[in-house]
C-alpha cells in the first residue's frame, strides 16, 4: 500500500524502493550494480531490494549478468518500456539541484575533508572490471574519510568501489611496487588530488 504522503512517481510505480531502483537503473542503463551496492546507494534494506528485483526481473524490465562471482543488475534496453522509463529517469528530465551536484568538480568534493585527505585517484572503471572506483589517501582515525566518501557515493548517485589507505601505508606500497598500486595506476584514471606531491612524486 503507497503511503499518502508518497511522490507522485512512487504513486505510479506502487512502492519508494521500487521508484528508487527504476531510477537508479534508467537514469543511464549502461551500469549495471550488485545487491549490496545497490542498497547503498539508495539507503533501503536488502530484503525490500531483492523483492522489488525479483519482481522487475519477473516482467522483464531488469536484468542480471555475474561478473566475478557476483550477480550485477541493469535495465534491460530490450524491453518495450525501456525508452519510456529512460525518457523519465535521466538526468535532463530530472531534478535540477541534482544535474547541478553531477557537475561539482573534484575540487569542490575534497574541500570538506582537505585537512585530512593527502591524496586521491579516481578511476573510470566499468562495472565488473577489477580495480576500485577510488583510493583515498589519508588519516581516517575519526572516520571523516569514510563518511565523505559515503556522501560522494550519494551525490554521484551510483556505488562506488573505494579503498581508505594512509599516507604511510600507501608510501610503503609504492615504494616496493606493490601489485595493488601498479595495477591501479594502469587503469584509466580520471582525475589525480595530489596537494601533498606523494603520488607523482616532485
Amino acid at each position: 500500500m503507497v503511503k499518502e504522503n508518497a511522490t507522485p512517481l512512487e504513486k505510479l510505480f506502487g512502492s519508494k524502493t521500487r521508484t528508487k531502483l527504476l531510477a537508479l537503473f534508467f537514469e543511464d542503463t549502461s551500469k549495471s550494480f550488485y545487491v549490496r551496492e545497490i542498497t547503498r546507494v539508495i539507503e533501503e534494506q536488502i530484503n525490500s531490494v531483492r523483492r522489488e528485483l525479483i519482481n522487475l526481473e519477473s516482467i522483464g524490465i531488469v536484468k542480471n549478468d555475474t561478473y566475478d562471482n557476483k550477480v550485477y543488475y541493469s535495465a534491460n534496453p530490450k524491453h518495450p518500456f525501456s525508452h519510456a522509463l529512460s525518457e523519465i529517469f535521466s538526468a535532463k528530465v530530472g531534478d535540477a539541484k541534482e544535474v547541478e551536484v553531477k557537475r561539482t568538480s573534484w575540487e569542490d568534493y575534497v574541500k570538506p575533508v582537505k585537512n585530512y585527505l593527502d591524496g586521491l585517484i579516481v578511476t573510470n572503471r566499468v562495472p565488473g572490471e577489477e580495480g576500485i572506483d577510488m583510493l583515498i589517501i589519508g588519516d581516517d582515525k575519526t572516520k571523516k574519510l569514510t563518511h565523505w566518501a559515503e556522501v560522494v557515493e550519494k551525490k554521484m548517485g551510483k556505488p562506488l568501489n573505494y579503498v581508505i589507505m594512509s599516507t604511510g601505508d600507501y608510501s610503503y606500497r609504492k615504494s616496493v611496487k606493490d601489485r595493488f598500486l601498479v595495477e591501479l595506476m594502469e587503469m584509466n584514471i580520471t582525475e589525480i588530488y595530489d596537494p601533498e606531491r606523494i603520488i607523482k612524486e616532485a
